[in-house]
């Protein structure tokens, strides 16, 4: 038996509450279950309930068994005195304060419905399966389902939220900086993120806003910290990018030992960090103030215009240094846009406006849903059980949900779960 389990029967009032007695016979009458406390200290602040007809407001403990309050050294302990219910499993001692009255005890087992009981302890003995509730996944209402849906991308947003803040701290809060970096991770994808942030970090953004007119100075910055200019190459292009790269690394006094180096391997060419890093530079030479124009957009097809750049001339017929190949433009697509948007645009437009204390979560909803859902093995095993992703906001929503909540076995704080053991 799980104590998080007694917390969602007490929060809840999954019990029979019309004939809840003490362990020594005192009727309770709850007026209020409390706030749950998720930090130190009891389990429930401030509740408010009635005890053989007397009024009692202040705290709830919660154990498996009694004999836990001795267990966890409660006795102790100053902030446990203040508690006027002890809620239990199984009672198998009397539990007292510290002036030696007796704590008041209501034990669980005698008012919990044998059927949420069995429900409950079903959904939690199939931790061999993808998710514990991977049988019954189906049989939620659609309702349910997508209102959890859309709190658990919001959920989302709000961790990346955090993540944005942190990068504003070490900006000082400088958002086109902050954007950069972000955008970095996102020309990085799933390879390259980690490396093409060390690179972002490792450059002062001011540099960038100076060499924003020279794509070429752009470049050369860029495929410089990255380490990429380190060989040999017999190559027009490459030696005029080395020669930038050394007078741009004198005049600002760059270092690049920070940054991870750059992965080729089982990468598309179209997604090899030569091209990633060329579309990043021509997008800032095509635009000097990226932040404030992201934040005026609302529309996807002004979002993809504003992201509508393509690489220099070079690497229309190069993927690699030296190596051609046929001419092909090299734009950053749609689907590549898109995930921009999903990973960058959106998370930032809200960490924006959280700060500035207004909500445009209707706004970012709307935009979300406009946007396909991602593809990828969770997004597939979830769509199997029951075919939900039908734009972004539910594929971010299950990654949410499948990272925070099934993979740590939280199923009594998520919504589909409480669902399944109501039942």
């Amino acid at each position: 038996m799980q104590e998080a389990f007694l917390h969602y029967l007490w929060k809840y009032k999954k019990l029979d509450l019309s004939r809840l007695t003490t362990t020594a016979g005192e009727t309770i009458v709850v007026k209020s279950v409390g706030q749950h406390n998720l930090l130190a200290g009891p389990d429930f602040f401030n509740a408010q309930i009635e005890i053989a007809g007397q009024h009692w407001a202040g705290n709830v403990e919660i154990h498996t068994a009694s004999s836990d309050w001795f267990l966890h050294n409660h006795e102790q302990d100053k902030a446990y005195q203040n508690v006027i219910l002890h809620v239990v499993w199984e009672h198998d001692t009397e539990v007292f304060r510290k002036n030696n009255t007796p704590i008041p005890t209501l034990q669980l087992k005698n008012y919990v419905n044998p059927q949420l009981l069995s429900n409950y302890k079903q959904l939690f003995n199939n931790k061999s399966t993808w998710i514990n509730c991977e049988s019954q996944f189906h049989t939620v209402s659609e309702f349910i389902v997508n209102n959890w849906l859309e709190r658990l991308y919001l959920e989302r947003l709000e961790r990346k939220s955090k993540i944005i803040n942190e990068l504003l701290v070490q900006s000082k809060n400088n958002w086109e900086a902050v954007l950069f970096t972000l955008l970095a991770k996102g020309f990085g994808q799933k390879i390259n993120n980690e490396a093409f942030v060390s690179l972002a970090q490792s450059v002062n953004f001011s540099i960038i806003r100076k060499l924003h007119s020279n794509p070429i100075q752009l470049e050369a910055l860029l495929f410089g910290q990255a380490g990429l200019l380190e060989d040999n190459h017999q190559d027009a292009y490459y030696i005029q990018l080395q020669k930038e790269y050394k007078f741009l690394k004198q005049k600002f006094q760059l270092n690049n030992q920070g940054v991870l180096p750059m992965q080729f391997f089982k990468l598309r060419p179209p997604n090899f960090p030569t091209i990633r890093l060329s579309q990043l530079a021509m997008l800032y030479n095509k635009h000097q103030n990226l932040f404030s124009k992201i934040i005026d957009l609302n529309d996807i097809e002004a979002f993809y215009n504003l992201f509508k750049a393509e690489t220099t001339p070079y690497w229309k017929t190069h993927y690699t240094f030296g190596k051609t190949s046929k001419q092909v433009s090299k734009t950053i697509s749609k689907p590549m846009v898109y995930l921009l948007l999903i990973n960058t645009v959106i998370p930032i437009k809200f960490a924006y406006a959280k700060q500035h204390a207004a909500s445009n979560n209707e706004e970012l909803l709307k935009l979300i849903q406009q946007l396909p859902p991602e593809k990828n093995s969770i997004i597939t095993a979830y769509n199997n059980l029951q075919p939900i992703a039908k734009s972004a906001l539910q594929s971010q929503a299950l990654i949410q949900l499948k990272t925070e909540y099934c993979d740590k076995h939280k199923c009594l704080f998520c919504a589909i779960g409480n669902n399944l053991i109501s039942q």
